[in-house]
C-alpha cells in the first residue's frame, strides 16, 4: 500500500460516525395498503421495544445539530421518520404522545394541496407541527432520476413555496422520494441549503447529514434485527451509476478488516475478500431490476449500502 493511499484511509477512517438508528414509516392501521401499512398492535410493540431496552427516542434535529458540529451522536439514539403524509398518520399520534416519542413527518405538498383524501390537510399539519417536526418529500412525489435539473429545481420550489404560504416556515430536511438518488441530484437539493436529506439506504446514521440512511419499518418487521445494523465507513468507487451489467465493485473500507460479505439484489450475498482496505471484485451480474441495492457487510452486521437505480437521463 503506497504511504498517500495509507494517509488517505487513516484520515478518512478515522472521522466520528453513528451507529444511532433513523427507521421510517409510512401508513398506520391501513390495510388496504400492506407493503407500506405499520398495524397499531406492530406499532405499540415497537415502542415498547424501544421502552423496554432503554433506546432514547429524540428528534431528528437532535443528530443532524451534532453531525453539524463533529459530535458523537450516541448509539442508542433513535430517531423516528414517517414519509410521504398520509391521514392515516392521525390514527398513530395518540400512540406518539403516549409514550413522548418525538418524530419528523415528511410531506409531499401537491397530494396535500389538492386535498387528496388520503393525506393530511394542511389544517392537520398545523396541528401535528405542535407535537413533532415537519420536513419535505418533494412536491409531486416524481422519480427525480427521471427528471432534468430544471425539473427538479422547479418541483422542489413549487413545495417549498406551499410550505411557506400554508405552515409559515421552510423546512430543513429533505426526504428522496422512493429513496432515489445519485450524486448530481444530491448537489442540486443541496443548493437549497437543507440542514438533512435523508434516503432510504439501509444502515445506521453514519457522519454525513446529506446521506442520513434510514430503516424501512413496514409490516411485522423485526425491529430487533434492524437496530443490531451498524454504521461501516465505506469510499464506494464502483458502481456509481446503473447499467445493465454489474461488471464490478470496488470499495474501499477500514484496512483492519480481511473479509466482507457482497449483496447484490436478485443474486444474494457472496464472501468477498479486503486486500489493503479496498474489495475490488468482478460480476458481470445482469441486472434483474430497476432498482438495485449493493450491500457490503463486515463482522459486527456493520453494513454499507448503495443504490443505483434504472434512469432516463443520468445513466
Amino acid at each position: 500500500m503506497s504511504l498517500r493511499l495509507l494517509l488517505f484511509l487513516t484520515s478518512f477512517f478515522s472521522l466520528l460516525w453513528a451507529d444511532a438508528h433513523i427507521l421510517v414509516y409510512h401508513r398506520f392501521g391501513d390495510n388496504r395498503y400492506p407493503t407500506t401499512n405499520t398495524s397499531l398492535k406492530e406499532l405499540k410493540r415497537e415502542f415498547e421495544y424501544l421502552k423496554r431496552h432503554n433506546y432514547q427516542v429524540v428528534p431528528l434535529s437532535w443528530v443532524v445539530e451534532k453531525l453539524h458540529n463533529g459530535e458523537k451522536v450516541p448509539n442508542n439514539w433513535v430517531v423516528i421518520t414517517i414519509d410521504d403524509g398520509f391521514k392515516s398518520f392521525l390514527k398513530a399520534l395518540p400512540l406518539f404522545k403516549k409514550y413522548n416519542y418525538p418524530f419528523t413527518l415528511l410531506i409531499s405538498t401537491k397530494p396535500t394541496n389538492l386535498r387528496y383524501p388520503d393525506f393530511l390537510t394542511w389544517r392537520d399539519l398545523k396541528r401535528v407541527s405542535k407535537f413533532g417536526e415537519i420536513g419535505f418529500h418533494s412536491h409531486s412525489h416524481p422519480h427525480l432520476l427521471n427528471l432534468s435539473k430544471k425539473e427538479i429545481i422547479k418541483d422542489t420550489k413549487t413545495g417549498l413555496e406551499l410550505f411557506k404560504k400554508h405552515l409559515g416556515f421552510f423546512p430543513k430536511y429533505y426526504a428522496y422520494p422512493y429513496g432515489e438518488y445519485n450524486l448530481e441530484v444530491e448537489k442540486i437539493l443541496k443548493e437549497f441549503n437543507f440542514t438533512a436529506i435523508l434516503n432510504q439506504d439501509r444502515g445506521a446514521v453514519g457522519d454525513n447529514p446529506f446521506r442520513l440512511n434510514r430503516l424501512a419499518m413496514v409490516g411485522k418487521s423485526n425491529l430487533k434485527a434492524a437496530l443490531r445494523v451498524n454504521h461501516l465507513k465505506a469510499n464506494w468507487i464502483k458502481p456509481q451509476r446503473y447499467f445493465k451489467i454489474l461488471k464490478e465493485v470496488e470499495v474501499e473500507i477500514d484496512p483492519k478488516y480481511k473479509k466482507a460479505f457482497l449483496y447484490v439484489t436478485g443474486y444474494g450475498w457472496r464472501r468477498v475478500k479486503v486486500r489493503n482496505g479496498k474489495v475490488k471484485v468482478k460480476l458481470g451480474y445482469k441486472l434483474k431490476r430497476a432498482r438495485t441495492r449493493v450491500i457490503l457487510k463486515v463482522k459486527n452486521s456493520k453494513i454499507s449500502t448503495k443504490l443505483i437505480v434504472r434512469s432516463k437521463r443520468w445513466n
